[in-house]
C-alpha cells in the first residue's frame, strides 16, 4: 500500500507494531514510556523490569533498530528514551480509522 505524502504507508505502521509483539519488547517501551523525556540507563531499566541483561540488551537492540526508542550515551551510561513521535504516529494511525466506514462519525 502506498502511502499519502503525510501518511505513512501501511507496511511501516505494521513494522512498528511487529517491534512491539513480543511481551518483553513491549514492557521496555512502556517503561520507558512512564520515565517520561528524561529517559532511563539501562540499570534503571533492568531494575524495573526484572530482565536479564542480556535480554535486555537484545530487546533495546531491536527496538532502537526499529525507531522506537533513541540511545544516547553520557559518558559510560547509555540514557534510552522512548521516540515519542513515532509512538504517537502508530497510536495515531490507529486511532484515526476510528469509524472510518460510518457517515458522521469521527474518522470521516
Amino acid at each position: 500500500m502506498v502511502s499519502s505524502e503525510n501518511e505513512p504507508a501501511v507496511e511501516e505502521i505494521a513494522q512498528g507494531f511487529a517491534a512491539m509483539g513480543s511481551e518483553a519488547r513491549l514492557q521496555v517501551v512502556l517503561t520507558l514510556v512512564r520515565a517520561g523525556t528524561d529517559g532511563l540507563t539501562i540499570g534503571d531499566i533492568q531494575s524495573r523490569t526484572g530482565m536479564p541483561a542480556s535480554t535486555l540488551a537484545h530487546h533495546l537492540k531491536f527496538l532502537t533498530s526499529a525507531g522506537l526508542i533513541e540511545q544516547e550515551k553520557q559518558g559510560r551510561a547509555v540514557i534510552n528514551r522512548p521516540c515519542f513521535p513515532r509512538l504517537e504516529t502508530l497510536a495515531g494511525y490507529i486511532l484515526k480509522q476510528c469509524c472510518a466506514d460510518l457517515d458522521g462519525e469521527p474518522g470521516d
